[in-house]
């Protein structure tokens, strides 16, 4: 018999079997639905206490979400929606502060540049008692709350009563709100006279504008090369990336590729000519570099365009898109992994455990050689190897510098049921230096030992010899907050240059390598900081 035939005949014998699928997967979707209706009635008609038959549906939605297993996939109330516009945006209307739960104190952690907060005083460490007439502490409220409480419409009035340390008296702050705009770069500085150093903080609405700001300013001031600080960068807006990639690759090259259930992959191009083509460049990593921030980072790496230097990154190589639901909710849904130019996927696998945590699959928090070599390997622009398998692997591996074991015990005991009081003491008596130090300050043992007796005469107990064995360590948190409060974070950050070893390893590498094809071939040569063979000292 011809096989064309019979072929034939195949192919109309599977149009029953297709179209039987399909009224079995109709059939179970109709069974479903009803399932679900039962029960809805019978809980909202016979359940013991009364329940909101709106607030059942909701639920029922985040636990079909919570059933996907995908640690990305959100349900979005309208409040949490307009907190997600805020946190990716940059933009929203209030105060421009930003605070903590420290041990049930609402307290400032960071006070914007430009705001109503900043132009009030507002200072770290102030603690929230009042907002209006509703007492902060007496009422137990959460951070959420009392950030929604200072937000609202712009030009409409809040008031704020603070607790601030050495002032006996709360001190009361009128505010009027403001849109305020909370950068990507809160600072960037030259270092070693020729290097522009820019941290970027999140991928927000602005971020690529302001990372260009930062390097026209450093360039005409004499910078001859980058430093771009993705450390506990957890990502953001993807078009910013691109944006941001394109600062430093031509025109015309690949970014990325999304490929997704169903649909034909889209590649992402640079579209401009880049502002800084061929600066030296290093980009520093660490375990919290994620999502939009290793988009770049391997961009850069695939195409040679950067030295790649710090630990392993976060491994995020999902795409998740936003839809918007009736009522002001909102649904966030993974719906596609991404590709750097050479074709790896950043994705570590990870799960979700019962208590919210993502854990690694396979943890190799050390990169050692021996994990890195079993990964799967690709090529770069000029033949390098990177490494695919997830997350992105650094040129050079550079762990942070860790504390000794006086130093680890010291923390501890300042820490747990004596952090309260740590921070307020410390707090305290950085604000009453802050007047005191000049700009070349170094701390002293006398500052350390006046430290000891006034947390000593906040209760904090800790063994005097312990605390002078762990003396740097106490230096370097004394240094950082003071200075941090009397002249800001770009000189705070000036100050702790020396103790960041990832730093002052990628400035080391600029200074030898004139290019950055010149500083790759001394990474390939020594890369240094590798687990299994340690740089030699």
């Amino acid at each position: 018999m011809p096989r064309f035939p019979k072929a034939a005949v195949v192919g109309l014998l599977l149009i029953p079997i297709f179209a039987g699928a399909f009224v079995i997967q109709e059939r179970g979707a109709q069974r479903g639905a009803k399932l679900f209706d039962q029960v809805l009635s019978l809980v909202a008609d016979r359940y013991v206490d009364s329940v909101d038959v709106g607030a059942l549906y909701e639920k029922a939605a985040r636990g079909l979400i919570a059933q996907l297993k995908d640690p990305y996939a959100e349900l979005y109330s309208p409040k949490q929606v307009e907190m997600f516009n805020q946190g990716t945006g940059g933009f929203y209307a209030g105060v421009g502060m930003q605070i903590e739960d420290l041990h049930g104190n609402i307290t400032v952690q960071k006070v914007f540049p430009h705001t109503p907060a900043s132009e009030a005083g507002m200072m770290t460490g102030d603690q929230i008692v009042y907002i209006d007439t509703f007492n902060v502490k007496g009422r137990g409220w959460k951070t959420d709350s009392v950030s929604a409480h200072l937000k609202g419409q712009p030009g409409t009035k809040v008031t704020g009563r603070f607790l601030r340390a050495g002032v006996p008296e709360l001190i009361t702050v009128p505010f009027v709100r403001r849109v305020i705009r909370i950068p990507a770069v809160e600072f960037a500085i030259m270092l070693d006279n020729k290097t522009a150093y820019i941290p970027v903080q999140q991928f927000n609405a602005t971020a690529a504008s302001e990372v260009a700001a930062a390097l026209e300013r450093l360039t005409a001031e004499g910078a001859k090369s980058v430093i771009l600080d993705l450390r506990e960068n957890g990502g953001g807006y993807l078009d910013q990336a691109i944006e941001m990639t394109n600062l430093f690759i031509p025109k015309g090259k690949e970014i990325l590729t999304q490929r997704g259930r169903g649909e034909p992959p889209v590649t992402y191009t640079t579209q401009n000519p880049a502002m800084v083509p061929s600066l030296p460049m290093v980009v520093l990593t660490d375990g919290y570099t994620a999502s939009a921030s290793e988009i770049v980072a391997g961009a850069l790496q695939d195409h040679d365009r950067a030295l790649l230097l710090g630990t392993t990154s976060f491994g995020k190589g999902l795409v998740q898109g936003t839809y918007p639901l009736d009522g002001g909710y909102m649904i966030k849904l993974t719906t596609g992994k991404w590709y750097t130019p050479s074709g790896r996927s950043i994705q570590k696998e990870r799960i979700l455990t019962d208590d919210g945590q993502l854990i690694e699959v396979h943890p190799d928090s050390l990169e050692s050689d021996s994990a890195r070599k079993a990964r799967p390997k690709f090529k770069s622009d000029a033949g390098r190897v990177v490494y695919g398998g997830g997350a992105i692997t650094p040129d050079v591996y550079v762990q942070y510098d860790t504390l000794s074991s006086l130093e680890q015990k010291l923390a501890r005991a300042l820490s747990g049921k004596n952090g309260l009081e740590t921070a307020l003491g410390l707090d305290a008596y950085s604000l009453e230096m802050k007047t005191k130090v000049k700009l070349d300050f170094v701390v002293t043992a006398e500052m350390r030992d006046d430290l000891y007796q006034r947390l000593t005469k906040r209760g904090v107990v800790v063994d005097r010899k312990d605390y002078d064995a762990g003396s740097k360590y106490i230096d370097r948190v004394l240094d950082s907050r003071i200075s941090m409060f009397a002249f800001g974070d770009s000189t705070a950050k000036r100050r702790q240059v020396p103790e960041d070893r990832q730093l002052l390893r990628a400035i080391e590498i600029l200074r030898k390598g004139a290019t950055t094809k010149e500083m790759l071939a001394l990474a390939a040569a020594n890369p240094g900081g590798s687990p299994d063979k340690p740089k030699q000292k």
